[in-house]
């Protein structure tokens, strides 16, 4: 048998945890709300951020290069190389009879409009095209983020990448007579940070 005194002590206790418990239920919704809004937030700055790297990546100094097909194109409007028949080749560097740096050396040539150089001048090879002509800035970001499209690159990698390779800092210094990208190479670099950093999302 249960005395007086532990029965007291028994709904005492029981009356403590409903209380306890009643008290603090309103608290989680809240915390709910605020740990959602924080993650809409996060994620509406990484939006922000890539569409900011989305206007380089698609401006001709990058365009021009990462194409679906095979036939490179050049200028700040974007035309084929339609008088010399070049094409991008099984390993990206052109045919046989015309290789890339047939034309393109290490450099930039001092004349407007010349050809433009860096080292080791080529496309993507056809197995790897890194191809994002013509997608919506969603499908962009996607196919940067995946190894399948990107050069098999995990984030850090492809960081790396835009931060230090030599064709990649040429669209920078084209050369005389070609715009180039809108941000500086250092804001760029800010704003692919701040994508990676908010989770790198991606629009619909």
């Amino acid at each position: 048998m249960i005395s007086p005194y532990e029965r007291r002590f028994l709904i005492c206790g029981w009356a403590s945890l409903f209380a306890l418990l009643a008290g603090s239920a309103p608290l989680s919704p809240r915390i709910s709300a605020r740990a959602q809004e924080n993650t809409a937030n996060k994620k509406d700055k990484s939006l922000q951020a890539f569409r900011a790297v989305a206007s380089v990546l698609t401006s001709p100094r990058c365009l021009n290069c990462h194409i679906p097909g095979d036939a490179p194109l050049h200028g700040d409007d974007g035309k084929p190389h339609k008088e010399l028949n070049i094409k991008r080749g099984p390993d990206g560097r052109g045919t046989p009879a015309m290789r890339c740096t047939n034309c393109h050396q290490s450099e930039n040539a001092a004349t407007p409009h010349a050809p433009p150089g860096a080292p080791n001048w080529q496309l993507p090879p056809p197995s790897m095209r890194m191809a994002w002509q013509g997608l919506s800035t969603g499908d962009l970001c996607r196919t940067l983020k995946d190894p399948a499209k990107n050069g098999n690159m995990t984030l850090a990698q492809l960081y790396q990448h835009l931060d230090e390779h030599p064709l990649v800092l040429w669209a920078w210094n084209p050369g005389p007579g070609r715009s180039v990208p809108p941000l500086s190479h250092e804001q760029f670099m800010s704003k692919v940070k701040e994508w990676m950093d908010t989770g790198a999302a991606c629009a619909e």
